[in-house]
């Protein structure tokens, strides 16, 4: 378990500049994260590289980009693609022949799942045949990235992999139940950990989100070694989630989302940055805040955790500018609705004893229980509902703030070198806004 280890500074640090390079190991899809990182390299007037994971033919093949499907990525990323694809993890890959994890999965039915066996030699030779072929694409990605890189460059490599769920029918009920359930629909956290359908997810997120970061430090010693040889400087970066310190009784508190079946990946990520840092590369996983995106959705409740980021903009000196978000926010709740309101029943849901004993640092990540199902879905349900409009949230416009804050916090650490893993919580995210909009 790595220590908590929070970033209390606003790092002001800057190594990058025109010239350099910014490097995507991940495919840009939609608006997330990075998309703080990318703008903080472009206001850097660096050059922007990225890769991609590839596309699937009707046979499930991988293949590389079309002409057209190429253009369109470069043209939203606002960079060069090397279009070879870097697909994670290996749900769909086998041994000449042989059947892969997902074809395997395809009998699996909500009713069955839990009794299901899988043959752990056949997974161990697909796990195996996924590894060489992404080592051998990346591989060959980071010779074209080479090229790319002007002698005397410094180089920021942005690790944005993360997911690895195979695409088969039930496991959809499943999550359904496991991460929205309640009541009868509930169904335990722990029943999939144990199961070989869930043994089988967990490595696969081991495979996607974490070793793919050693992965890319590896495959790029040499760009590492040339760019040290000139002088200059390497950076990694990944994305991580470890809970978060927010606003509790007036005090910052670490508090996580439960269950968070990624954790385990996650913690996996920290200790690959950590063996890097031993190893003299500057390589770091920032945790960051609670945010709503498409792929956290599935995960009702996760986005409670974001309202007391208003309070954290007026705590940590906020103006005019707090003022204004919130605004924004009561404009978004129905007539009758008051922020302060839903702000003390988000009080309320976090000093539930429930919710409570879900706050033990060292026990992450814990399994669901009915009880905290009932209180944290209950409790989204309830403030959904309190909108206007259920497609324009309060927690869209706190997402897009904690990223802008995230973004320059990322870029600047990285360059100040200060640990292999920190945490961004909502005292820091706060601080870096309110000095972006004094």
């Amino acid at each position: 378990m790595t220590e908590l280890t929070p970033l209390r500074h606003i790092p002001q640090a800057n190594v990058f500049r025109k010239g350099d390079v910014f490097v995507l190991f991940g495919e840009l899809f939609g608006r997330g994260y990075v998309n703080g990182l990318i703008d903080e390299a472009r206001k850097a007037g660096m050059t922007i590289v990225g890769i991609t994971v590839g596309r699937r033919d009707e046979t499930g093949a991988l293949r590389a980009l079309t002409a057209e499907e190429h253009a369109e990525a470069e043209e939203k990323l606002g960079g060069r693609i090397v279009n070879v694809p870097l697909m994670a993890g290996f749900d769909m890959d086998a041994p000449e022949g042989e059947q892969n994890p997902t074809e395997m999965l395809s009998g699996v039915t909500l009713k069955g799942w839990q009794e299901d066996k899988l043959d752990w030699e056949k997974i161990e030779r697909c796990r195996a045949a996924g590894v060489r072929r992404f080592t051998t694409s990346a591989a060959q990605v980071m010779g074209e990235i080479d090229k790319l890189i002007p002698e005397g460059a410094n180089v920021f490599f942005a690790h944005t992999m993360a997911g690895g769920i195979p695409k088969i029918k039930a496991f959809l009920a499943i999550a359904n139940r496991i991460y929205k359930g309640r009541g009868e629909r509930f169904m335990s956290s722990r029943a999939l950990l144990e199961s070989d359908l869930g043994k089988l997810i967990l490595m696969n997120f081991d495979e996607v989100t974490a070793n793919t970061l050693k992965y890319l430090i590896d495959a790029s010693a040499p760009i590492r070694e040339r760019v040290a040889k000139a002088g200059g400087e390497v950076r990694y970066t990944a994305y991580g989630y470890h809970g978060t310190e927010i606003l509790i009784g007036g005090q910052y508190q670490w508090q996580t989302y439960t269950n968070y079946t990624q954790g385990y990946a996650k913690m996996r990520l920290e200790s690959v940055a950590q063996a890097a840092w031993k190893s003299g590369i500057a390589a770091t996983v920032f945790n960051c805040p609670e945010i709503r995106t498409n792929s956290s959705d599935i995960f009702v409740g996760v986005e409670l955790s974001l309202f007391p980021l208003l309070t954290a903009l007026k705590k940590e000196g906020g103006g005019a500018w707090a003022d204004q978000q919130w605004q924004i926010c009561q404009d978004l709740l129905g007539e009758g609705s008051s922020l302060q309101s839903l702000l003390d029943t988000i009080e309320g849901y976090n000093n539930d004893p429930t919710s409570a004993q879900f706050r033990n640092f060292e026990a992450w990540p814990m399994d669901n229980t009915p009880a905290l199902a009932d209180v944290m879905i209950g409790t989204s349900e309830a403030i959904t509902a309190l909108h206007k409009d259920k497609k324009a949230l309060i927690t869209d416009h706190l997402s897009s703030l904690v990223l802008e804050g995230a973004g320059p916090l990322m870029f600047h650490g990285a360059s100040e070198k200060i640990a292999p893993v920190l945490w961004l919580n909502h005292d820091i995210i706060a601080r870096q806004l309110n000095a972006l909009h004094p």
